[in-house]
């Protein structure tokens, strides 16, 4: 993503008394974990943006394709279609933006299936050689388009499996000649778990968890020459409860965890045969502490569990977590709020975010608000994004 992380680098300097050899160590305080099309990362709708970037344990909605496609078995309309927008770096240009399109179609009281497009676009960007030229213009975009099939294998409980197709054109060609477009497909599978709803002593709840790992998939480069890029392969795991209170209010707290499942970046070094302090030609990288990242991406799916310099306490820093809650009225009306964290050494994104949903009819329309509330400036800081849904034979299914 494009957010401007402040790396601070220190020179640590090991010696290695064995031959007059000198280790030299440049490590990273902050070992972001990077990958390809992080676009796919990006909360697409305004709802799941307004709790704070979470969707894989909330209840069903025509966006649950993003986050856990699986929850499409327990909608209780027949099928819905939805569009996102969300513009992108919107204090800076106005033409970059993250658009979306999804559908959904429950097919029987046991499954459902969806689709969805979404595309990121860079904007214009202009290349001149010389004053005199006249402007080449390129528009570097990405985009994914994906399917899935939710099965119902229980009352309570429901899996899908989701194949995507992604395309990223980001390489320019006024730059490079020999660029094209990386082209690559990943996978998701994901469950929900959604109980009955049971009496207390105020009121009557309901319990939601969930789990999904996405963009399960190769390693893909934009050349023969080029580096491989890890998809950015995410396990999330949420709960959440629905507090009943009455036939028109009703209150949901969701709880979130994240992880990349892609290999962290060990700490190199080289090996100073000459003593300047400057890595020459002949003298090789070392990897000082973690693990080689260059493997396979199934493998750096379990290496990604333990391979942090850091150790354990590192590896934990790596998850991201979000805290959302939604208030609804007579099913027509909703606010809300969330949370989302990471860790300072990860990306640091930290932000508050609140949202509201209005219902007439079939049609739902839902916005939200970001406040960063880190020392790093968010993309998204004060950006209003919109999502529109119609939703098609509302309440034709009817689970409780």
């Amino acid at each position: 993503m494009k957010n401007r992380i402040l790396l601070v680098i220190a020179l640590v300097f090991v010696f290695k008394l064995n031959a007059q050899e000198t280790i030299i160590t440049s490590g990273e305080d902050r070992r972001v974990i990077t990958t390809g099309v992080p676009f796919l990362l990006i909360a697409s709708d305004a709802r799941a943006a307004g709790m704070g970037d979470m969707g894989v344990a909330t209840s069903v909605d025509a966006y649950s394709q993003q986050w856990n496609s699986s929850k499409y078995a327990f909608s209780e309309s027949k099928s819905g279609l939805a569009v996102s927008y969300t513009p992108y770096l919107s204090k800076l240009v106005n033409d970059i933006f993250l658009g979306n399109v999804t559908y959904f179609n429950r097919l029987d009281e046991k499954s459902a299936f969806g689709a969805s497009l979404r595309y990121f676009s860079l904007g214009d960007i202009e290349f001149v050689e010389n004053e005199t030229d006249t402007p080449r213009i390129q528009k570097p975009s990405e985009l994914s388009l994906d399917i899935s099939y939710a099965l119902r294998l229980a009352d309570q409980f429901s899996m899908s499996v989701a194949m995507r197709y992604l395309r990223s054109d980001l390489r320019i060609q006024g730059v490079d000649g020999d660029s094209s477009a990386a082209n690559t497909f990943g996978v998701d599978i994901s469950g929900y778990y959604q109980s009955e709803e049971e009496a207390y002593k105020d009121f009557n709840g309901r319990w939601r968890m969930g789990f999904a790992i996405q963009n399960l998939g190769p390693k893909f480069k934009y050349d023969d020459a080029g580096l491989d890029n890890f998809q950015p392969t995410t396990l999330r795991l949420g709960a959440g409860f629905d507090f009943i209170f009455d036939d028109y209010n009703k209150v949901s707290i969701t709880a979130e965890v994240a992880k990349l499942l892609v290999p962290t970046p060990p700490v190199y070094g080289y090996v100073d045969l000459d003593g300047d302090e400057n890595q020459d030609s002949d003298e090789p990288t070392t990897i000082i502490e973690g693990k080689d990242p260059d493997v396979n991406f199934l493998s750096g799916v379990f290496q990604s569990f333990g391979d942090a310099p850091g150790g354990f306490s590192e590896e934990l820093k790596e998850f991201t977590w979000s805290l959302g809650a939604e208030y609804l009225y007579q099913d027509s009306f909703a606010l809300r709020a969330g949370y989302f964290n990471e860790s300072e050494e990860k990306g640091a994104r930290k932000f508050l975010a609140m949202g509201a949903g209005f219902k007439y009819n079939v049609i739902n329309v839902d916005l939200s608000y970001l406040f960063s509330a880190s020392k790093i400036q968010s993309p998204l800081e004060n950006t209003l994004r919109f999502s529109l849904t119609f939703n098609i034979g509302a309440g034709e299914y009817n689970e409780y």
